[in-house]
């Protein structure tokens, strides 16, 4: 049996006497994309900073279970240092520092210890090449990473994560704040960056998840309802409350009717289409 890259067993977790999650089980395959999905306040933006033990400094946070990368635990065999190494993460928002894009993409190596020129140079230009933001900032390097538009940020905080060579990222709604075009960009290189990364992502967007992701989890109330392949969740969940979350009638996606069309031809293709319902 393959070893899961990310494994979470019986996990709760605690805000004071408040429940955020409850016990959590999940696997999640190494070069794949995951998509946790479900209403706002179900839990998924939860679990997924506490694959980065993001909640470490939330005042009050208990989480119980185990938390394994590669069979080791995070929580009680890993320095936190060594975990941000591997597992980076892009938030909702991008989060520049006030500084050059080039400052920016060589943060992470300097802090862990590379210093020569020569090196910081290749590591910016492979990474930024990877997050298909070259072009477009080989010429600004020296200048302010907040004169870019929120796109070419987004892309920023990629190649920035990218740089300390982590083995999984984490994204929490990276292209909520994004016009289309820039979050067609985003989901084309979340795409590509699977051949080498694990990717862990966060969305309310149904399409993106039928989109790009591998696997799909359904959030609902602090638990995993149900988590199975994209195609499977989307095309004939097993749960009632998935297929109810699906059409529409859980959560914010009450405004919505959802018409799925099942096309079969060579390769099966899914497609969904959200209408505002009238």
């Amino acid at each position: 049996m393959i070893q899961p890259k990310l494994q979470v067993k019986n996990c709760d977790l605690f805000y004071g006497d408040f429940q955020a999650l409850k016990n959590i089980n999940l696997s999640i395959a190494e070069k794949e994309i995951t998509a946790f999905i479900g209403p706002s306040g179900c839990g998924k933006s939860t679990l997924l900073k506490s694959l980065n033990r993001m909640n470490d400094l939330v005042e009050g946070c208990k989480i119980t279970g185990d938390f394994t990368l590669d069979g080791e635990n995070i929580y009680k065999d890993m320095e936190i240092t060594e975990l941000r190494k591997r597992v980076g993460m892009v938030f909702q928002k991008p989060n520049l520092f006030p500084m050059s894009i080039y400052d920016n993409i060589a943060y992470g190596p300097r802090t862990h210890g590379i210093k020569k020129k020569a090196d910081l140079d290749e590591i910016v230009e492979t990474t930024l090449r990877q997050a298909s933001v070259w072009d477009e900032t080989k010429d600004r390097l020296k200048k302010s990473a907040l004169g870019m538009s929120g796109g070419q940020q987004q892309r920023i905080c990629i190649a920035r994560a990218l740089a300390v060579k982590p083995e999984v990222l984490l994204m929490d709604e990276p292209t909520s704040a994004l016009d289309p075009i820039s979050t067609i960009k985003i989901e084309e290189l979340a795409t590509e960056l699977k051949k080498n990364y694990t990717i862990v992502i966060v969305t309310h967007n149904m399409q993106q998840a039928t989109r790009i992701s591998d696997k799909t989890a359904f959030f609902l109330h602090g638990e995993i309802v149900e988590f199975d392949e994209t195609q499977r969740i989307f095309s004939n969940p097993k749960e009632q409350k998935t297929l109810e979350y699906i059409f529409g009638n859980i959560g914010e996606r009450k405004k919505y009717l959802c018409v799925r069309i099942l096309t079969i031809s060579s390769a099966s293709l899914i497609k969904s289409c959200f209408l505002w319902q009238q």
